[in-house]
C-alpha cells in the first residue's frame, strides 16, 4: 500500500531533509584516522538538539523481545558492519570505510539518508564498491520518474550492482517515510523471490520512500553480532551504505535529503 504525500506535506519533509544533509555535512567534516565514532555521535545530537530535531534512532525498538532500544541518534557502521552500527570508543582508522545514516523528524515530519566514506586511500576494490553504491542510488532516483512500477526499478539496480560482480544485501530493505519514519511500502533493491514477499508498488505522485541499497563486496548474507544491532557480512569483507529520501512529484523526483541546490553525496 502507498501513503501518498501532498506537495505541502512534500516541503514539510523538504525541511527535515535539509536537516539531515546539513548533519551529514557535519560528519564528513570531522572524520579523519583517529576520531571516535562516539565524537561523531555527540555533534550530530547536538546539531539535533539546536534545531529542535527528534532523532529517528535513538531509542527506536529492538525487534528481538527483551531486546535493547537503539541508544544513539546515529548509526556508524565500518568496514564490514552492514548497518545499525552503535557508535562508541571505536576510533576510526586510515584505510576504512564508514557507513553513517541519519534520520530526524521535523515539526512532524521525517527525513533519513546515509553515505559511507573512504577515510584515506582505500583499495581499488574497497573504492569501486562505493562508487557502485552510489551509482545504483543515483540509478534508481532516476528510474523513479521513467518507470511505472518499483519491481522495474529494483531489477535494474540488481542488474547493476551484479554486473560489476557485487551483492545486493536482501535482509534489509527500504521504507516509505512519512510522519513515521517506516511507513508502506517496503522497497527492496532486488527483484528476485524475496522481492514478491515484499510486494510491489506504483511510482505515483505523491509517494514518498527512502531507497538505500546495501552492497558488499562479497556475499549478500550477513548475521547479528552480540551487541543485539550491529549487522555484518557473514564473510567478513566490506559493505556500503547509501540512501536518499526521495519524492515523486509533478515534475519528476525530487531528492528531499539533498542539499539547498540539490547536492547530493
Amino acid at each position: 500500500m502507498e501513503i501518498l504525500k501532498s506537495p505541502r506535506e512534500i516541503e514539510r519533509m523538504r525541511q527535515a531533509g535539509l536537516l539531515v544533509w546539513e548533519a551529514h555535512q557535519r560528519v564528513a567534516s570531522m572524520l579523519r584516522p583517529g576520531i571516535a565514532t562516539a565524537e561523531i555521535e555527540a555533534a550530530v545530537d547536538q546539531f539535533l538538539r539546536e534545531n529542535d530535531a527528534e532523532s529517528l534512532f535513538k531509542n527506536f525498538p529492538n525487534s528481538n523481545p527483551g531486546g535493547l532500544p537503539f541508544p544513539a541518534v546515529t548509526c556508524i557502521s565500518i568496514n564490514e558492519e552492514v548497518v545499525h552500527g552503535i557508535p562508541g570508543n571505536r576510533r576510526v582508522k586510515e584505510g576504512d570505510i564508514v557507513s553513517v545514516d541519519i534520520g530526524c523528524k521535523l515539526d512532524g515530519w521525517c527525513g533519513d539518508a546515509a553515505t559511507t566514506h573512504a577515510v584515506g586511500a582505500v583499495p581499488p576494490e574497497v573504492q569501486q564498491l562505493l562508487e557502485v553504491t552510489k551509482q545504483v542510488l543515483e540509478l534508481a532516483i532516476r528510474l523513479m520518474g521513467e518507470r511505472s512500477r518499483w519491481s522495474q526499478v529494483a531489477a535494474e539496480m540488481e542488474r547493476f550492482v551484479k554486473s560489476h560482480k557485487l551483492s545486493v544485501v536482501e535482509a534489509f530493505v527500504g521504507h516509505g517515510i512519512g510522519r513515521e519514519m517506516h511507513e508502506d511500502p517496503q522497497v527492496p533493491n532486488f527483484a528476485g523471490r524475496g522481492f514478491r514477499r515484499s510486494g510491489d508498488f506504483r511510482l505515483a505522485e505523491g509517494l514518498v520512500i527512502a531507497v538505500e541499497p546495501m552492497v558488499n563486496l562479497g556475499t549478500k548474507q550477513v548475521r547479528g553480532l552480540p551487541d543485539q544491532w550491529t549487522q555484518v557480512t557473514a564473510d567478513g569483507r566490506p559493505s556500503a551504505h547509501f540512501e536518499h529520501t526521495v519524492a515523486i512529484t509533478d515534475s519528476g523526483p525530487l531528492v528531499l535529503t539533498a542539499g539547498p541546490n540539490g547536492e547530493g553525496w
